[in-house]
């Protein structure tokens, strides 16, 4: 059967009614309680204010250094009443130099924002370091960050003798936050869909998906896709600067307009249009990522000087949404073997891989490379041109189907 406009407004009709139905069974009018904290939990930090997370008989003050100011700072120091430190990731502290496998603590006494926000993402830190331990809750506000989509680096201050705040501080438990990535996904249900024809004539159906933080990603339906058999997809992270302003520093909007040429050559299929700019990173810490680029960092390596994974994102999300499209079987357009571990892993069915090569130009030679020797991604064929000189490497690579 094909993928029509009748089936997509009864997915809308029957997505929203199931997740009601089942949110409804264990969670009271307005969520359970210690979801709806980490929601608030995340809009504080967004706005740039302290929570109180707790975990166990453990409680501190976590403030994301990302956007601090002196007098947030200043603030911050009054209402925890003891130093506080700055906690970061275990790639943070790789790139410092320091050893360890789990985040970390390191002192900041007497230093102003812009150098507690340089020793949090700076390429280069020439000063003194003094590890501390991190804390019980380090993992957990490191974790609320990224969900903020704040850069993971924090002051952490032990809540025992914090002053009261006004207005009081949100309270999230730890156990929460680590659980509420799954939540979230669990909790994507469809919010909109319209028909929107493409240039050249192209026929899609836009589906709007929206969790319970606000996020949208969406589901273009290109043609009409038959559900009898593998669905040609690309799963695509969205990206402003490639897809919307054509930037050479990356090959997403190649790729993206690459693959609605497959899709139209392939009779229909499937674009999930992913909230995770800059592999995961938010469109803020992307920028920031650059620049160490500039600074003579590879992509890899500046994700891991800011305290990122190599990648970011979660594909969990992209399953969730073919399992409401009543996607099973797909096709997978991509070079990341990543991406069709994540969703074999997920249990949807990869039948093959359509490989989507676009130009190499003298501005994203050096993200291609790393992509291919650092990533893992299915480049090979473009070492040769990688290795020209760069304004031999103009020409788009023509696709090809992978066996």
């Amino acid at each position: 059967m094909d993928f029509s406009k009748e089936q997509g407004d009864a997915v809308s009709r029957n997505v929203g009614r199931d997740v009601g139905q089942e949110l409804g069974r264990d969670t009271g009018l307005l969520g359970k309680p210690e979801h709806v904290a980490v929601e608030r939990g995340i809009a504080e930090f967004r706005s740039g204010r302290p929570v109180v997370i707790v975990r166990g008989s453990a409680a501190a003050l976590a403030l994301p250094v990302d956007g601090m100011t002196d007098a947030r700072l200043a603030a911050f120091r009054r209402c925890a009443a003891v130093e506080p430190h700055l906690v970061i990731t275990e790639r943070r502290a790789q790139a410092l130099g320091l050893p360890g496998t789990d985040p970390i603590g390191l002192t900041v006494s007497g230093d102003n924002a812009a150098a507690i926000v340089a020793l949090a993402a700076d390429a280069r830190v020439e000063r003194g370091l003094e590890v501390v331990e991190a804390g019980p809750v380090a993992n957990a506000a490191i974790e609320l960050a990224k969900l903020a989509q704040r850069m993971p680096a924090l002051l952490v201050a032990d809540a025992a003798k914090a002053e009261p705040c006004d207005p009081a501080l949100v309270t999230v438990a730890a156990d929460a936050i680590t659980r509420f990535r799954r939540t979230a996904i669990e909790s994507l249900a469809v919010a909109a869909e319209a028909d929107v024809p493409l240039n050249g004539g192209v026929p899609a159906r836009f589906v709007i998906f929206r969790d319970a933080i606000g996020g949208s990603s969406v589901a273009v339906i290109v043609g009409s896709p038959d559900l009898r058999e593998p669905v040609p997809l690309r799963l695509h992270s969205a990206c402003l600067t490639g897809d919307v302003f054509g930037s050479r520093r990356c090959d997403c909007g190649d790729q993206l307009r690459l693959a609605l040429r497959r899709l139209e050559e392939q009779g229909g299929g499937v674009i999930l249009y992913l909230e995770q700019e800059g592999r995961g990173l938010g469109l803020a810490n992307k920028m920031r990522a650059y620049q160490l680029q500039d600074a003579g960092l590879d992509t890899i390596d500046a994700n891991s000087a800011l305290g990122f994974d190599d990648d970011e994102r979660d594909y969990g999300v992209a399953v969730r949404m073919l399992q409401i499209l009543g996607v099973k079987r797909v096709k997978l357009l991509t070079n990341n073997p990543a991406k069709l571990d994540g969703l074999t892993q997920a249990g949807i069915e990869v039948s093959g891989r359509i490989p989507l090569h676009g130009p190499v130009n003298a501005d994203n030679r050096r993200y291609l490379t790393a992509k291919a020797t650092r990533a893992g991604h299915k480049l090979d064929h473009l070492l040769a041109a990688l290795a020209e000189p760069a304004d031999a490497a103009e020409a788009p690579v023509a696709s090809e189907r992978a066996p």
